[in-house]
């Protein structure tokens, strides 16, 4: 007798994320009862991009809920590479700001590179200076960047086995796709990295217990890619518009997101072809709803840490 199956289990990054909050919020009151010092993120975002503009204001309203204290930076586009590490340097000598954040992309004419590396390490909240990229690879403690971080603690929320994993990573970015591989490593898991440059890519994500997907292209992850019963983590975030691309992606669920379109002029989706993966994996991520709300709690998290070290060198 052949039975229906069931679609996937989605892995909702809303609890795991008020969870991770309430936590810092607690410590957060218990270092100002004791010390009377409060946090502080100083967020620097250059430019008028609309998408950087609202991750920064996010990133600012998650400080006021945890009671974290913030600073907005807003620089204009036509600010130079020099100028900008002049604030930079400024925030790095403050001892009343604990974490910099530098909203990327940055406009042309920055060199990106050159402001990350200036980041003092201790301060570098966003894990993506060279001193903790290389501390994450040999494992010792270091600032974990905040969307890798948030994988590892969905994961561990919902209990899910990483230990003896066939894990596979679709990209290779020093934000998402090398930082997760090193941390699935580090939890003995056994970790294949793909990327555009991969051979008969479905072939190799077939394999994986565990399907990480930060690649940056809409849908491109569908069923053919997925082993049955696999953990799909889809850390895109696409903006899509047509009809008809939003049926293909969404299947049962595409009337609701038409008229998420009809009032927004778009709606959100992963690299991972949702209505697709539903049908094979055995738990999935939403997009939005699943990674992308782990990334700024973790960011209030590694903010946390970076005042408490501050304050045991006071």
């Amino acid at each position: 007798m052949i039975t229906e199956r069931t679609k996937a289990r989605l892995l909702d990054g809303t609890a795991v994320a008020v969870r991770i909050k309430q936590e810092v919020t607690t410590e957060v009151e218990q270092m100002v009862q004791a010390s009377g010092y409060r946090p502080c993120l100083a967020a620097v975002l250059v430019g008028d991009d609309p998408a950087s503009a609202v991750y920064v204001r996010n990133k600012i309203k998650a400080c006021e809920e945890v009671g974290i204290r913030s600073e907005h930076h807003a620089l204009p586009e036509s600010i130079g590479t020099a100028e900008l590490l002049g604030l930079v340097n400024a925030l790095n000598t403050r001892d009343d700001v604990d974490g910099i954040l530098t909203q990327l992309p940055l406009p042309r004419g920055i060199d990106e590179a050159l402001i990350i590396e200036a980041i003092d390490p201790s301060k570098d909240v966003d894990g993506f200076h060279p001193v903790n990229a290389g501390k994450l690879a040999l494992g010792r403690p270091a600032f974990i960047p905040c969307t890798p971080a948030g994988i590892i603690e969905l994961l561990d929320y919902n209990r899910i086995e990483i230990r003896s994993t066939n894990a596979c990573v679709v990209g290779r970015s020093q934000i998402v796709g090398r930082p997760i591989a090193q941390l699935l490593l580090q939890r003995d898991a056994t970790v294949t990295v793909c990327h555009s440059r991969t051979r008969d890519l479905a072939a190799v994500t077939r394999e994986a217990d565990l399907l990480v997907v930060a690649i940056g292209r809409t849908g491109m992850i569908g069923r053919e890619h997925i082993k049955p019963g696999a953990v799909v983590i889809d850390v895109g975030m696409n903006k899509v518009s047509e009809e008809s691309a939003v049926r293909a992606l969404f299947g049962d669920a595409a009337e609701k997101r038409l008229e998420v379109v009809a009032k927004r002029g778009y709606t959100l989706v992963g690299d991972v072809n949702p209505a697709e993966a539903a049908e094979v994996a055995g738990m999935l991520t939403p997009v939005p709803g699943g990674v992308g709300l782990l990334t700024v709690a973790m960011l209030m998290k590694n903010t946390l840490k970076a005042a408490k070290l501050h304050r045991s060198q006071a």
